[in-house]
Order: C-alpha cells, then sequence, then structure tokens
C-alpha cells in the first residue's frame, strides 16, 4: 500500500538519523532530523516506527537497580580465598558473581560460576529478578556439570543472594566451603570482575537488546561458543578453557565414570525452595 511505501522511506531516514547519532537519539530528536530532510509526518509516527523496530537509544546514564534483599549476617563469611587465585585442580576453587544487562524489556541478570582451574564458566543462569534463585541456578548448573565436589571452596561477594537461606543450603548439602570477599573490596573477586567486564566489551558494549530473550541468546553463544571454548586466556598459555581441561583430563574410563556421577546427584529444588539430589532409580 501507499502507507506502507511511505513508512518504508521514514523507516530510512529514521535509521540513518539513530545511527549518526551513535543509537543515542529518542524520539524526538529523529523526529527533527526527518523533518530537516523535508518529510513532513508526526511525532508518534517516529514513535510507533522506531518502537516497532527496536530503535531504543542508549540512556545517557542509567542507575543500576538496588539489592534490596536482606542480608543474612549470620551467612556472612570469611575471605578463605585471599587473592589466591590459582587452583591445583579443577573443582577447588569456584568464584561466583552476577551483573546486569539493559534490554528494551527492561533489566536482565546474568549469574556465573567460574573454576580457578581453568577459568572455564561451569554454571551460569540468566534472570528478570535479582533475587537468590539466580546464583542457586547457576551454582546446581555448575554442580551438575562437574559432579558432586570434594573439598571445593566457593567465593562471592556479601550479596543478599548468597547469604540467603536457600542458596547456604544448597552449599551445606554438598560440603561446599564458602568463602566472601570483604565488604565493599571488589578485588578480592577478581576474576569473576573480569570474566564479566569481557563480557561486556567483547559482546555487549553498544549493542541494543529488542527483547531480553535476544540477550539470554548472545550471551549463551558467548560463554558457550566463545569464551569456554574458543578465546584464549593469558593465565592458560594462550589456550582456550575447554582446551586446557581436554590437555590435563582424565582417562576416558575415569570421565565415564564422571559422567554417570553427574547424572546420579544432579541436585533439585524442592517445591518450597530447599535443594535436594535426585538419585537415578
Amino acid at each position: 500500500s501507499k502507507r506502507a511505501q511511505e513508512d518504508g522511506r521514514l523507516l530510512a531516514l529514521v535509521r540513518q538519523s539513530f545511527i549518526i547519532s551513535d543509537r543515542t537519539y529518542g524520539a524526538r530528536r529523529v523526529w527533527h532530523d526527518v523533518l530537516a530532510e523535508g518529510f513532513d509526518c508526526g511525532l508518534h509516527r517516529i514513535e510507533r516506527l522506531m518502537r516497532r523496530n527496536a530503535l531504543k537509544a542508549r540512556p545517557r546514564r542509567r542507575y543500576l537497580p538496588p539489592d534490596r534483599g536482606e542480608r543474612m549476617v549470620d551467612a556472612i563469611a570469611p575471605n578463605v580465598l585471599d587473592r589466591q587465585f590459582h587452583a591445583p585442580a579443577p573443582n577447588r576453587k569456584w568464584i561466583a558473581d552476577f551483573t546486569y544487562i539493559w534490554t528494551a524489556q527492561g533489566w536482565l541478570y546474568v549469574a556465573a560460576v567460574v573454576d580457578l582451574y581453568s577459568r572455564r564458566v561451569v554454571g551460569w543462569s540468566m534472570s528478570s529478578s535479582m533475587a537468590a534463585q539466580l546464583v542457586t541456578d547457576a551454582l546446581i548448573m555448575a554442580i551438575w556439570r562437574r559432579g558432586k565436589p570434594d573439598s571445593l571452596l566457593h567465593h562471592s561477594d556479601q550479596g543478599s543472594q548468597y547469604t540467603s537461606e536457600q542458596f547456604q543450603r544448597l552449599m551445606a548439602d554438598h560440603g561446599i566451603t564458602c568463602s566472601m570477599s570483604r565488604k565493599g573490596d571488589c578485588w578480592d573477586n577478581a576474576v569473576a570482575e573480569s570474566f564479566f567486564s569481557n563480557l561486556k566489551k567483547e559482546r555487549i558494549k553498544r549493542r541494543i537488546y529488542a527483547s531480553r530473550q535476544e540477550a539470554k541468546s548472545d550471551v549463551f553463544d558467548y560463554i558457550e561458543g566463545f569464551y569456554n571454548r574458543v578465546r584464549r586466556h593469558s593465565h592458560l598459555d594462550q589456550m582456550s578453557p575447554h582446551a586446557f581441561e581436554q590437555l590435563t583430563s582424565p582417562p576416558k574410563s575415569e570421565e565415564a565414570q564422571s559422567i554417570r556421577h553427574h547424572q546420579q546427584t544432579r541436585p533439585h529444588i524442592g517445591k518450597h525452595g530447599h535443594p535436594h539430589r535426585a538419585h537415578a532409580g
């Protein structure tokens, strides 16, 4: 139709203005650019086209959502890790944290668990909420993937998610020693900070996600398709985490036994939010 053809020409001008502004212009500024090009239309039409095509301006300053969860003071653990970021073997030291990613639908929260031995992301979780379930799911994935840990130290910050009863119970049920950063000291969890910094710098920076699902797919691709299997790490003598673990992996018979063990000990969260293990019948 004639209207659709006009929308097509108008959208080209809208995109041109939006891209030239480095994705900082909202509908009103784009509208003035369109008018200057001699295309007579209303502001609401520009708003509709930008909304339909996920052309959402990057805010000049976006305030991060505060963590309003109640911290369980009794659950705050000492800094056992003490910035000793070297691990002699897999599943001896895991570090954990979560971050925020902006989408057109609002914030997406991404939690990750990293094995300090190979810098591999062994567990991750994504949600529209920063509740305790977010970090609990990431740890559940790590335990399921790596098997029941033995003599494992888990390090995080003092956030309410990590001090929650739900998360602490999961660690206690699996005999995991808890370590936490000192209050306000990001260097105590520098490896986790580095992972999220790389995620944002190498994949997320300047991207505008139209939906949380789009962001989830991109983060999944970065973690499982690039970071774990391809990305070279200076700490690993320029090998990827996957290649490093392959180089130091146990014999196949032990791997098969480990896989069977994973299947028998995969943890689950019960209906009341308490984790337990479901044994194979």
